[in-house]
């Protein structure tokens, strides 16, 4: 019998009584059914916001010793639970250990970022800027803020937002993937654990319906969401239509450039591991390589006796260096693309659709994927793959390298492989794209910067975490203060009368 995951409203499991929906959670290293998920209505989602609503009022004037108090305790037991996360992501997700352990890590630095909130939240002040006149300015908090996150990181994509909304003194609902959900309800125990007040953390679990409440819920302040371009468009007009700040980061189309200079053997590496990593179900994954002639045969041969090593196999295998897709749909979908870029007549190198992997033969299998000689009017370019599928663009000089990616409606992230330092920097400075990597094939930020793209990869003004992540979750305010003579209450100050 499979067990359920429900949310977790008000400091604990939700009590209201059985869902009038659920979805399903499988292993996809297996196929098989692991969990059912209970979706959430109009009443979960009121009571969801509800919960955050009145630990609003309380949580927002916490002194700041305080807040960091609790988010030292939940850092700590994250590091020491961090096995448990990953195991879970695994199970649920189908990435390799390492890669879930490398997600719960990268979740970590921004709650450590977080930590650092009464020096993120200090405000300014300037004395006399008009006679016995001082201005200063605060930030403070917005309310009850939401976050829908994907399935591809359950633990990373979430501590990207809800360690700083906290942090800043809002309360949170988290819509995690319902393809892959235990891992927010693990985070939500150990906030209770760490001593977050009841309330502050919500977990709300569902398909559109939640989505929907939470988008046009008249208590709900803010909306940060990772997906999809087209659902991130949605998110973004709907919240903003209902009066919500939003962050919406969409889709991607990442490039890595090489050119004729660069280390072709450290570039192969970069390829694999950036392209077939998590089997490629990463916003920050390289899907289309710009090779820049005379090095494409070169380089192609050497992405293609790399593939031949990896080992493709269930996440827990320690062995396996790349896990299943996320579910069989999925799966199909990508292998569906696969099939599109052949009849528009690219040449496929290596196919991921050959895989076999023993003793699992129902899981969402597709193995590495690599197509030479791609142009870019065809689907298999022009779509957001999310699978371990690799194209490989020609391009004849630096200028058309540029071009095709400045030309492309995605602008998450690029890389560009080089030993000359003045094409890196012409790179860099020319490149019409939010994160770019010099010889670093996935740029992203660490969580002192901010995260996200440009174009179609972002709709709304703020990236997260970083400096962008506390202005988003907080709103400005300019003091301007005089005290008339006479307002001390009759004490002698001793300042002079005239």
């Amino acid at each position: 019998m499979s067990r359920t995951v429900t949310h977790w409203i008000g400091g604990r499991p939700w009590q209201g009584g059985p869902a009038d929906r659920q979805g399903e959670v499988y292993d996809p290293a297996t196929g098989r059914l692991s969990a059912r998920v209970d979706f959430a209505g109009p009443a979960e989602v009121d009571a969801a916001v509800g919960a955050a609503k009145e630990a609003f009022r309380t949580w927002r004037h916490a002194p700041l010793s305080q807040r960091t108090s609790v988010l030292f305790a939940f850092r700590d037991l994250v590091d020491s639970h961090r096995k448990e996360i990953a195991a879970m992501i695994t199970s649920e997700h189908g990435k390799v250990a390492s890669d879930a352990a490398g997600e719960v890590q990268r979740g970590l630095e921004v709650v450590e970022f977080a930590c650092g909130i009464p020096h993120l939240l200090k405000g300014s002040y300037s004395e006399n800027v008009s006679s016995a006149v001082d201005s200063y300015s605060l930030r403070q908090p917005l309310g009850v803020v939401a976050g829908i996150t994907p399935f591809n990181f359950p633990a990373m994509v979430p501590m990207w937002m809800f360690p700083l909304a906290i942090a800043c003194g809002n309360t949170f609902v988290l819509k995690p993937s319902e393809k892959d959900p235990s891992a927010a309800n693990v985070l939500a125990e150990l906030w209770e654990q760490a001593g977050l007040p009841d309330g502050v953390f919500n977990v709300l679990h569902g398909d559109k319906p939640a989505v929907d409440g939470l988008l046009t819920h008249p208590d709900v302040a803010a909306v940060s969401f990772v997906g999809s371009t087209p659902i991130a468009k949605y998110v973004h007009r709907t919240a903003a239509e209902h009066g919500k700040r939003v962050q919406a980061l969409g889709g991607a189309k990442n490039h890595m450039v090489v050119l004729p200079d660069a280390d072709l053997d450290a570039a192969a590496d970069a390829a694999v591991n950036a392209g077939f990593g998590s089997a490629g179900e990463r916003c920050m994954a390289i899907s289309a390589v710009v090779a820049a002639e005379p090095v494409a045969d070169d380089l192609v041969a050497r992405i293609r006796d790399r593939i031949a090593g990896l080992n493709v196999g269930p996440g827990t295998t320690p062995d396996s260096q790349m896990g299943p897709l996320i579910t069989r749909a999925h799966r199909d979908k990508v292998a569906g693309h696969i099939e599109d870029g052949v009849t528009a007549g690219a040449e496929l190198v290596t196919d991921g659709r050959r895989l076999n992997v023993e003793g699992e033969p129902d899981g969402f299998w597709l193995g590495p994927t690599l197509f030479d000689r791609v142009t870019p009017d065809m689907s298999v370019y022009t779509e957001e793959i999310f699978g371990p599928v690799l194209s490989v663009l020609r391009v004849d000089s630096f200028d058309e390298a540029v071009e095709l990616i400045n030309a492309n409606p995605y602008g998450n992230g690029t890389a560009v492989f080089t030993g000359d330092g003045r094409a890196a920097r012409r790179f860099q400075n020319e490149v019409e794209v939010g994160m770019v990597g010099i010889n670093v094939p996935i740029p992203v930020p660490m969580a002192y910067y901010s995260f996200g793209g440009w174009k179609d990869s972002l709709f709304g003004d703020s990236h997260v975490h970083g400096t962008e992540g506390v202005h988003f979750y907080t709103r400005g305010k300019v003091v301007t203060s005089r005290w008339h003579e006479g307002s001390h209450g009759g004490i002698d100050l001793g300042f002079p009368t005239a």
